[in-house]
């Protein structure tokens, strides 16, 4: 302790150590690399993590900030480089110039202010918003459990959403394949076909599906229930369209929104880092694609294949392959499922012969730990390579309308891959709707 008989020893004491502090904050190269440091600490009394952090909990899956032109999903920590905290959201390319995250550490609650560097990726497709990585550096001395994100160093905490950082404790798979479907919109109600391509990501192997729900009708909700209290499928609310002017097409110059196809490239960010510590396997696919091994009998089986021939091979991308549902076969004509709205996909066995002159789309199965930021046809962002599985190995079935609408029956190749899985795929969609439709 210091002890002054004068008033005016003490001021000039004072100044002389807050001088020399900041001289020190000015040498710190973390400064100096855009990095703000700042410590206010908050009570100290015992009590579990989270509740001395100061905000209020998001309760929502998509947070819009104070600007309106900022929309929070969720945080993650990710040290797969630097210790650092990976918050996926949504925001204006232009209009937003900084933003800082205030990380709240443990076990005394300290509020830590650092900058944040703001990538929004590449492919936006000319929409004025985009799917952005928000990094912040985490301080060296604690690991915060929350944190909350705000365009300035100075504010009120109590008033700023506060998000839990996810992936921080490093768990042991529990399931090997999840597919991510992005998103679910139109009040979608291809009932029939949902249930099949759900069945036949079970047989294939996976374990989970994340569905970014947007909207569906009522029957496809009752349908849904059924799976998520089976524990097949988790629902993420994606009420994009009250934050956003949401396009369901992929390109600004189709349709001049702030978004494009209902925010799915951010949803399927938000599902990779959701499942990066759960899942061996992410599955990135529409609901109406099935990737189908033609060498293997399951996921599993080829994907041990192919990564013994691609060592060190995180993102494999299989080609898309349209099953007009147009042209149908009288094969698998089930009375039963007539009833039941949408595509019986075991009826369209006829596939568009490839276009020179076209380039094949392709969706993914990835090592999430091994991936940083994806699109929808490829990954922008990766630890490894890509590789292009052959089509003699695996192709995705894609029953929708035609591409080439044109050509006539002859003209389709006849492919019943699908049919070696019909005995279980029919046994197992017929539980489901008689438990659930019918």
């Amino acid at each position: 302790m210091i002890h002054c008989g004068k008033k005016h020893i003490c001021a000039v004491l004072a100044c002389i150590m807050f001088a020399s502090f900041l001289i020190c904050c000015w040498k710190d190269p973390q400064l100096q690399n855009n990095i703000a440091r700042k410590i206010f600490p908050q009570a100290t009394t015992a009590s579990p993590a989270g509740q001395l952090c100061r905000g209020k909990p998001a309760q929502n899956a998509i947070t819009p900030l104070e600007d309106n032109r900022t929309f929070i999903i969720s945080p993650y920590f990710d040290d797969r480089e630097s210790k650092v905290t990976r918050v996926i959201g949504i925001v204006h390319h232009e209009d937003v110039k900084q933003l800082y995250c205030w990380f709240c550490c443990q076990p005394d609650g300290k509020i830590y202010i650092s900058k944040a560097n703001i990538d929004v990726h590449s492919d936006r497709f000319g929409f004025p918003y985009g799917a952005t990585d928000i990094v912040c550096l985490e301080p060296e001395n604690c690991d915060p459990t929350h944190v909350s994100i705000h365009q300035s160093p100075r504010g009120n905490t109590d008033q700023l959403p506060r998000f839990e950082i996810k992936n921080r404790k490093a768990e042991t798979f529990s399931v090997d394949f999840t597919v991510c479907i992005s998103a679910m919109f139109g009040n979608y109600n291809n009932i029939l076909q949902f249930i099949q391509s759900m069945e036949m990501y079970k047989i294939l192997g996976a374990q989970k599906v994340v569905i970014y729900k947007n909207n569906c009708s009522h029957l496809m909700e009752k349908v849904l229930k059924f799976y998520m209290e089976e524990g097949t499928v988790e629902i993420i609310p994606w009420p994009i369209n009250s934050h956003l002017k949401v396009s369901s097409k992929w390109h600004f110059s189709m349709d001049a929104k702030d978004i494009g196809y209902y925010g799915q490239i951010t949803a399927l960010n938000d599902c990779i880092y959701r499942n990066m510590q759960r899942s061996k396997f992410v599955v990135l696919n529409d609901a109406d694609e099935i990737i189908l091994p033609l060498k293997h009998p399951d996921w599993k089986t080829m994907m041990i294949s192919l990564q013994e021939q691609n060592p060190g091979t995180g993102v494999f991308l299989f080609e898309n392959h349209i099953f007009p549902k147009t042209v149908s076969t009288h094969v698998f004509n089930i009375s039963s499922w007539n009833t039941v709205p949408g595509v019986n996909i075991l009826q369209h066995v006829h596939r568009e012969p490839d276009r020179k002159e076209v380039f094949n789309p392709r969706k993914m199965i990835i090592d999430p730990r091994k991936v940083i930021q994806t699109s929808v046809h490829s990954v922008l962002r990766a630890y490894g390579n890509s590789v292009y599985v052959p089509m003699d190995v695996a192709l995705i079935y894609h029953c929708r309308v035609p591409l080439q609408g044109n050509l006539p029956r002859e003209s389709l190749i006849r492919d019943t891959t699908l049919w070696r899985y019909n005995s279980s795929l029919i046994m197992n969609v017929n539980k489901v709707l008689y438990q659930t439709v019918l």
